[in-house]
């Protein structure tokens, strides 16, 4: 009776009702969709790389060297020698390795030169290996594959032609436009910074910085491989290592970090991406402290309202005292709007936030590169939906108890 009392009422006062909902829904919309951003985030995030024991690259920190060659971000502070590479794979700890040579780019996007060991070998998420979309891998000096973004974005198909350059970004000061490359492959989406770079042949990088070299352009790249091991094409950004055995990652990382040659560092991913994830993790604690304070906001819309209405319905609680409505009825007719415009408030954020998945996730994974699932509340969405409304009920206490306390005499007074 009294909930069906309290529906009457929000009925008959259905805008202020509906505004109350909004903002509730706005705030819980806010705060699940941030949380589902968190959680998706981090998984795709601990998904980039997987199956690689270690990643070798010249003396430097941890963190840069796994942002550089797995993420792209940034440029390696130095490079290392072919032939240490080589050696690196004679190893007999060593099952395979991936060559990564970094340093050009495509109207904006990395160019990764490596060998077909990248495709054969390179695993993301739960061991899953990279598949193509469309073609096939690299097997001849003039050819790329391309990753699902770049092919989407610029709308490039299998035989369309593409040019290599020097810089960042859109802005690209040497371009290689003598030896245009082929495309022959596009990877399908995998969610990882794959889907956004271009792949080369290390032989073809090879060519085009010695045909810049040869035509006497300003290569920069080809001039600092040049001083450095004496002629061009000479170095790569990074190797990734698979191991025959896993219990062997801590011996060879610290033998390949005494290795005579030229100064190396290897690091083991897992144990790099949680030191990323910590220092990216403000980001998420201070953006679930924002959403959690609109949370607050809303409810405290929420209280003022019914705070409003139940000093403007004063009269209208005196009337129903008089026919036989004990206090505690009344105060449970303001708890029970309460809870049903949290409800309603919760309801209406979860809803707006699968419209909002389903109508927005294929933009957001196109320009963001961030798959967001369309799945059931987890534990923890769960729980915080449980926390909002026990929160807006408890809210409720405070209007309720105000009109519990107010005595039929008050409310049957009539003021001038």
């Amino acid at each position: 009776m009294i909930i069906g009392l309290a529906w009457k009422s929000l009925r008959h006062r259905r805008l202020t009702a509906a505004l109350t909902v909004a903002s509730i829904a706005l705030a819980v919309l806010l705060l699940l969709g941030v949380e589902r951003m968190r959680t998706e985030s981090r998984t795709s995030f601990a998904a980039t790389i997987s199956g690689t024991d270690l990643i070798v690259g010249a003396r430097s920190s941890p963190v840069h060297l796994l942002l550089s060659s797995v993420f792209h971000i940034g440029n390696a502070t130095n490079n290392i020698r072919r032939d240490t590479a080589r050696a690196l794979s004679e190893r007999p700890e060593v099952a395979w390795t991936i060559p990564i040579a970094l340093g050009d780019t495509h109207r904006g996007y990395r160019v990764i030169g490596t060998t077909g060991a990248y495709f054969e070998h390179f695993r993301f998420g739960a061991g899953r290996s990279l598949a193509f979309e469309a073609g096939k891998p690299l097997t001849a000096d003039d050819e790329a594959v391309l990753g699902a973004d770049v092919a989407h974005r610029l709308q490039y198909r299998l035989g369309s032609s593409i040019v290599l350059a020097h810089g960042a970004g859109e802005v690209s000061f040497v371009l290689h436009d003598d030896r245009p490359l082929r495309v022959v492959g596009i990877l399908a989406r995998t969610g990882t910074p794959v889907d956004r770079g271009v792949f080369v042949p290390l032989a073809a990088l090879d060519a085009v910085h010695a045909a810049a070299n040869v035509q006497g352009e300003s290569d920069p790249l080809a001039a600092a491989l040049k001083q450095r091991d004496g002629s061009s094409g000479g170095s790569l950004t990074a190797v990734l290592v698979g191991l025959k055995s896993r219990s062997a990652a801590l011996g060879v990382q610290r033998s390949i970090g005494e290795y005579a040659g030229e100064p190396l560092t290897a690091i083991l991913p897992a144990v790099t991406l949680l030191e990323v994830w910590e220092i990216t993790g403000v980001v998420e604690r201070t953006l679930l402290a924002v959403s959690s304070m609109v949370v607050v906001a809303g409810l405290a819309g929420m209280l003022v309202a019914l705070l409003t209405s139940s000093s403007e319905r004063r009269r209208e609680m005196a009337i129903l005292r008089s026919v036989g409505a004990r206090p505690a009825h009344v105060a449970g007719l303001i708890l029970g709007e309460a809870t049903l415009l949290t409800l309603a408030g919760i309801a209406s954020g979860v809803l707006a936030l699968y419209v909002g998945l389903l109508l927005a996730r294929g933009w957001i994974a196109a320009r963001f590169g961030l798959f967001l699932a369309v799945a059931w509340p987890s534990a923890h969405e769960l729980a915080l939906m449980a926390l909002v409304a026990a929160a807006g009920c408890l809210i409720g206490l405070i209007p309720a108890w105000r009109t519990y306390r107010v005595s039929l005499a008050d409310g049957m007074t009539v003021r001038i």
